[in-house]
């Protein structure tokens, strides 16, 4: 990214930190902006202090504090999120700071978790706005009107849900702040074709080999729980539940192509773990007994496994194709855990009638 500012006069912006901040989150929107020649000021609680990431690869001493911080004399304002903004919300000065901001109708983005500094400023009543998906319930009773998408922007709030927005979001931010056009090499915020995490790579980001082995992560657990289905499948004698096997195997199959075909778009082959992990379900479904109850128990153990595995994926990487794939497998797998557990509930209710009620005997 080359160093160039459309405007003369040089842009401030301030970056909120806290403990806990999810770091790439910091990152990514710290990095763009200096490379785009404007000044960045970290505000912290406390000036003594060194704030540290919630994965531990950042450490930042601030160069100021809320306390003290004037919001006319910046022109943006960055929430980044992670555990931070739980902690930013305790701070009245920070909270102050970021109404003065929105006020005055300087940018104010905020990125995931960051909207809870929001929530507690009341800011967000009538405001379209997105941010993580565990805070969806809490936007929308603060007021807001919440969009599930990349970036979300309403008046002089800009908002994203995810690391995998951040090149979008910060994108976002440069082009408002007057850092934009053919020198900049940016492409346009709405533009779905668009390499994004090249571009956030470019900031600090994922790099393509840490991108390959979330893909790769992905595809490992999609042919292990693919193979495990079909041996589910063909032991099942319960007509009901091998259908909704067969269901999810189609539905498997759709990942792995997904997966496979965007390894293969970043010139990128499956690893040798991901190609041999159907071989792993089958070994352990030969000592898996032929039970349906049992059969419908491990898929159940397999789609809760799953579900944690892919959730960790889909907050994990600064690619907004690839989030959006293993987002789409976790939406998958929470719904199949429901009509597996329906299934399973009906089934034991079935086989496990309740006692008869008797009379009491005399002692």
């Amino acid at each position: 990214m080359t160093n160039h500012n459309n405007h003369s006069q040089k842009k401030k912006v301030a970056i909120l930190i806290e403990n806990g901040v999810e770091d790439i989150e910091f990152t990514i929107p710290c990095n763009g902006l200096k490379q785009a020649g404007m000044e960045v000021v970290v505000l912290g609680s406390r000036m003594n202090e060194r704030y540290k990431g919630k994965r531990g690869k950042i450490s930042v001493q601030p160069d100021a504090t809320t306390t003290e911080a004037m919001a006319s004399e910046f022109d943006a304002v960055v929430i980044p999120g992670g555990m931070a903004p739980d902690k930013m919300r305790r701070n009245p000065n920070t909270i102050r700071f970021v109404q003065e901001a929105m006020q005055q109708g300087k940018w104010v983005a905020a990125v995931c978790h960051g909207p809870q500094v929001l929530i507690e400023g009341d800011l967000l009543p009538g405001k379209q706005a997105t941010g993580f998906s565990a805070i969806r319930k809490d936007m929308i009773n603060a007021g807001a009107n919440y969009l599930d998408e990349p970036l979300v922007v309403d008046r002089n709030l800009i908002t994203s849900r995810e690391p995998g927005d951040l090149a979008i979001f910060t994108t976002a931010l440069l082009s408002r702040l007057g850092y934009g056009g053919k020198d900049a090499a940016l492409p346009d915020e709405k533009d779905t074709r668009a390499e994004w995490w090249k571009i956030a790579d470019a900031w600090g980001g994922s790099t393509k080999g840490e991108i390959t082995k979330g893909l790769n992560t992905a595809l490992s657990g999609e042919r292990y729980s693919l193979e495990a289905l079909e041996q589910y499948a063909e032991k099942e004698s319960d007509t009901e539940v091998r259908s909704l096997f067969q269901e999810m195997i189609a539905n498997k199959q759709r990942h792995i192509e997904k997966l496979e075909t965007y390894l293969d778009r970043l010139g990128e082959k499956p690893s040798l773990a991901a190609n041999i992990a159907n071989q792993y379900a089958k070994v352990k479904s030969a000592f898996t007994g032929s039970d349906d109850i049992y059969q419908l128990r491990c898929a159940l153990g397999d789609v809760q496994t799953g579900i944690g595995d892919i959730g960790n994926l889909c907050a994990m990487y600064t690619d907004p194709v690839a989030t959006a794939i293993f987002k789409e497998i976790y939406h998958d797998l929470l719904k199949y855990e429901q009509r597996l557990v329906d299934l399973y509930r009906a089934r034991t209710a079935t086989a496990v009638k309740p006692p008869k009620p008797t009379t009491g005997a005399a002692v």
